[in-house]
């Protein structure tokens, strides 16, 4: 039986086959390819994931975290449906992507355009990957000389599509597509798939879930920052109770714990992280099984579910409340003693200042201080809402490093 389709293998632009002798590649083997030759792919490199990409050479930055996702989500969907399946290629694809629209400084940034945005549609991450693979990343032209991205394939943007919604059509601020994106996005979603995620995105959305959650808590633990074995409970109860989990509380953080103990999934009292090569080594062995231990426990409960194939709508992850409790407790880690830091928060404002006063700059100055290709949309822009979601591109598409290098140049020329 075909998995995949014509109708999934299709793309906006049709396109012939290559001329030049190459490999003989699928056409998701090929949205692999043309995401990881992307320059919005290599920008990751420099952008904030937990702790600056400045900060430790050690530490995870947009791309490197992409990467981590990426193989975290081939090897759960090698392991729902073999390793012949052409699904590891999509949810490789979607995992490197689902980072592309993030702009400088992570989702401080990402509040910050998205307040200066309000008033077109707003802003928001996962709805600039799609901009960005259907618009402004260059590599194909349709007939009328319009731009659409990498051209890449109706199943690989479905699975790109974390949240299938636009603006304002859900309480909170996460969406999927901008409304001038909408025909794009019509196209690639199933009919009758409503709000509903395919597989393949549920896969990168776990993913992302799974990679962040562990390995912010061991760069944390690498800073210095976070020491397992004497944890704040109350306050890391807290923020899961405030962030990700109401009604998480200390009791349920010590049975977490516990079970992970268990498992062998903790680093024990006396074992604390020193630096030394061979408390590194422990310390990624403890993050290889926690990863394992979530991927094997959605793996079996989605099988024990039934359904399948493990494909486009044809069945969803299954994700056992344990493990929910288990990720969710790591990300209270991670944001208790990283993110909620008086360190922290003073950092997150100037940054926000630094964006906010980019923005402002280049409404007043554009299209004079736009890069070409956003100086040209700009220009073509039918009005002042138009130019001024060019505007947000532009600074989105910075990284930490270049955002705070133009800062200086622009807004303290004078």
């Amino acid at each position: 039986m075909e998995l995949y389709g014509a109708a999934d293998r299709e793309r906006i632009v049709a396109e012939p086959p290559k001329r030049v002798a190459a490999p003989e590649r699928t056409q998701f083997e090929r949205d692999r390819a043309r995401v990881v030759h992307a320059a919005s792919t290599r920008r990751l490199a420099a952008k904030t994931q937990v702790v600056g990409p400045q900060a430790d050479d050690f530490v995870r930055n947009r791309l490197t975290h992409s990467l981590e996702v990426a193989q975290v989500a081939r090897d759960l969907s090698r392991a729902l449906n073999g390793p012949d399946s052409p699904q590891p290629d999509i949810a490789e694809t979607a995992a490197l992507a689902h980072d592309l629209g993030h702009p400088p400084f992570g989702h401080n940034g990402e509040s910050v355009l998205a307040e200066h945005a309000k008033g077109i549609g707003g802003f928001e991450g996962n709805a600039q990957t799609l901009r960005i693979l259907t618009r402004l990343e260059a590599k194909t032209f349709d007939a009328e000389g319009r731009s659409v991205g990498l051209n890449l394939t109706r199943a690989t943007l479905d699975a790109c599509t974390k949240y299938p919604w636009g603006f304002g059509e859900r309480k909170g601020s996460k969406f999927g597509v901008y409304e001038d994106d909408l025909p794009v996005f019509t196209w690639l979603r199933t009919a009758d798939a409503g709000e509903r995620q395919c597989v393949e995105a549920q896969i990168m959305d776990l993913s992302d879930d799974v990679a962040y959650s562990v390995h912010d808590v061991e760069d944390g633990i690498v800073a210095g920052k976070i020491d397992l074995a004497r944890l704040d409970l109350d306050g890391v109860a807290e923020t899961v109770a405030d962030w990700y989990v109401p009604g998480f509380d200390r009791a349920l953080a010590v049975s977490t714990i516990a079970d992970l103990s268990a498992a062998g999934c903790w680093i024990a009292d006396g074992a604390a992280y020193d630096a030394s090569r061979r408390s590194r080594a422990m310390l990624k062995n403890l993050t290889s099984d926690v990863i394992g231990r979530f991927c094997g426990a959605v793996r079996e409960a989605t099988y024990a579910a039934g359904g399948g194939p493990y494909v486009r709508y044809g069945a969803d992850l299954v994700v056992p409340e344990q493990t929910r409790m288990e990720i969710a407790l790591l990300k209270g880690i991670a944001a208790h003693y990283v993110m909620r830091t008086d360190e922290r928060a003073a950092k997150m404002d100037r940054q926000r200042g630094v964006l906010g006063e980019l923005v402002e700059h280049l409404v007043a100055t554009a299209p004079a201080d736009l890069d070409r290709q956003f100086a040209d949309d700009w220009r073509a822009a039918a009005d002042d809402a138009a130019r001024l979601r060019v505007v947000i591109d532009q600074v989105a598409s910075l990284t930490d490093i270049t955002a705070l290098a133009w800062h200086e140049r622009l807004c303290r020329r004078l």
